[in-house]
């Protein structure tokens, strides 16, 4: 019995792994990782990530909470949040964050490139109608600045509507004449982090991964 069973969580570490791209043992310090969180329940809710110690002080931590349950990150072709996820749930999440192999094709890199602003732009789309709106974007923009002590909150708004407005001034010269301006759209959102290197900057070393804490890389 034993051994079946264990077979069937091999087969099991093995089909995640196919679908993910992480190797077997990353699967399973993944679910080591998923038994410490939920208590060995065997769904995850939002109150189980809200006390993690490496996410307490990060200035969007609600965003990367609710990314979890975002039916849009989950390879459901619909929008709307969910309650509670299961491990596949997690882990699939956490696959976009999976660090871009050495030699990784060129059109391979494009792709890895383009889910990673998805997942970026999903949390920023607070209302998921598809646009970034000026409001969402400068609250992103004061909420990153709300973990700078230095900085009042007066100067944190006139840093954010600055942003926000050069966002704003970048998108429009690129719309034609009858158009009109609701928001950054996600091909916008690609073009404006275009030089940025995000395949390699926005990932988790797996092998550093215990069951106390991830660390994330640079």
């Amino acid at each position: 019995m034993g051994a079946a069973q264990s077979g069937g969580q091999a087969q099991k570490y093995q089909d995640l792994a196919d679908k993910t791209g992480f190797s077997t043992e990353q699967i399973r310090k993944l679910h080591s990782r998923f038994q410490y969180l939920t208590q060995d329940e065997d769904t995850l809710r939002r109150e189980h990530l809200e006390n993690l110690t490496n996410l307490a002080l990060n200035p969007i931590k609600r965003q990367i909470i609710e990314a979890f349950f975002d039916k849009r990150n989950l390879g459901q072709n619909e929008k709307g949040c969910l309650q509670e996820i299961g491990f596949e749930e997690f882990v699939t999440v956490l696959s976009v964050f999976r660090p871009t192999k050495p030699r990784t094709a060129e059109d391979k890199k494009k792709t890895i490139k383009e889910e990673k602003l998805r997942f970026l732009f999903n949390m920023h789309d607070t209302d998921n109608d598809g646009v970034i709106t000026l409001d969402e974007y400068r609250r992103v923009v004061e909420e990153l600045l709300s973990s700078y002590e230095t900085i009042e909150a007066e100067t944190a708004k006139a840093i954010s509507d600055a942003a926000m407005l050069e966002v704003a001034s970048v998108t429009v010269g690129r719309m034609s004449p009858d158009e009109f301006y609701e928001g950054i759209t996600f091909e916008q959102f690609m073009q404006i982090l275009k030089d940025i290197e995000i395949e390699t900057k926005m990932n988790v070393h797996f092998w550093n991964l215990d069951t106390r804490t991830m660390h994330c890389g640079k």
